[in-house]
């Protein structure tokens, strides 16, 4: 077991220098969190990313990824997978993702980056985790060099998660994988019991205001497909699962989900809240608190038979010899043009 923590390799002396520079820069203020109404948030590349970096917020994301792997049947990836030598979990949180495809392919290397140094320090020797941004235009890394590309719930991350998909894209070998599971943060109710007032639907709605206002989209999960397909990937799939926002269905599975996303979305509110309808709408944090209690009471409303859908999306990179593909050379020039 080892723990690893850097940037990027570097691949020519201009990028490492680059590397170097940004190393040192990390060293200095990656510990260094920022405070904002109680809550802490990363310093590398500050105020991009929304979300607390604290250890609440990290027992969510740990209970987040439990509530994940039930929903989707126990599968951390859908994506047809074979022997795979190199994987990337762009935006990797806590890592347990990461440790999880480490242990199961342990001929591969697993890297993860994340903003936030809130991963494990004991880990598989496959793993390492890197504190990078992938909103940057360079990756620093060499064209064509992943088997599969992993991203998982990112939404209100990036300004345009299609850069994103670009990257990956350029990143990914001809013949490897990409995949994205999304939560749709849009609430749905096919049985009538969700009224227009219902205040965590209101909710939504005031966080999706505030997402927009600061240039940072929430509504991607549904719209992953066809920018995969815009982009050049084949053999793209989509499926959506059901994710009730607590335990009132009757099947037990949905029952047993439902309870586990209640617990996640009474423990996460704050976090999806305070950043978000501060900077974006310029709440103050005594006005979020009070907003929140209807909100909360909400959400435990067993009456109210609402859900999220959660898409799981993935697509292969075509082979230079397949008709239509995209080579790294055209995507480049296409990316310049």
């Amino acid at each position: 077991m080892a723990h690893h923590l850097q940037r990027l390799e570097a691949d020519s002396p201009s990028r490492q220098e680059s590397w170097e520079s940004n190393t040192e820069s990390v060293r200095d203020d990656i510990y260094d969190y920022i405070r904002e109404n109680g809550r802490t948030y990363h310093r590398h590349a500050a105020g991009s990313y929304l979300y607390p970096n604290d250890e609440a917020e990290r027992e969510r994301l740990e209970l987040q990824h439990e509530l994940l792997k039930i929903l989707l049947g126990m599968r951390n990836y859908f994506a047809p997978l074979q022997r795979p030598k190199k994987i990337l979990d762009v935006g990797t949180g806590t890592g347990k993702w990461a440790v999880e495809m480490a242990n199961e392919f342990p001929e591969c290397e697993v890297t993860g980056t994340d903003l936030s140094p809130i991963q494990p320090e004991w880990v598989p020797e496959n793993v390492q985790f890197i504190i990078d941004d992938a909103a940057e235009d360079d990756w620093l890394i060499q064209p064509d060099t992943y088997d599969y590309i992993h991203t998982r719930l990112l939404l209100g991350c990036f300004e345009d998660f299609r850069e994103v998909i670009r990257k990956s894209y350029r990143y990914l070998k001809p013949g490897g994988w990409m995949e994205s599971q999304e939560v749709y943060p849009t609430l749905y109710c096919d049985d009538g019991t969700m009224s227009e007032n219902y205040p965590f639907l209101e909710w939504t709605r005031t966080q999706d205001s505030a997402a927009m206002n600061v240039g940072r989209p929430l509504r991607i999960a549904n719209k992953l497909k066809r920018w995969y397909e815009q982009q050049g990937f084949v053999d793209v799939h989509e499926e959506v699962f059901k994710l009730p926002i607590n335990p009132w269905p009757k099947d037990p599975q949905l029952k047993m989900l439902g309870r586990f996303n209640e617990n996640g979305l009474l423990e996460g509110l704050q976090a999806f809240s305070l950043a978000w309808f501060h900077r974006g709408l310029g709440w103050t944090k005594d006005e979020i608190e009070v907003y929140l209690v209807q909100v909360r009471k909400a959400i435990s409303d067993r009456n109210v038979h609402a859900y999220h859908k959660v898409y799981v999306v993935w697509g292969r990179k075509p082979h230079p010899w397949e008709a239509g593909a995209k080579t790294t050379a055209t995507a480049a020039a296409s990316d310049a043009s």
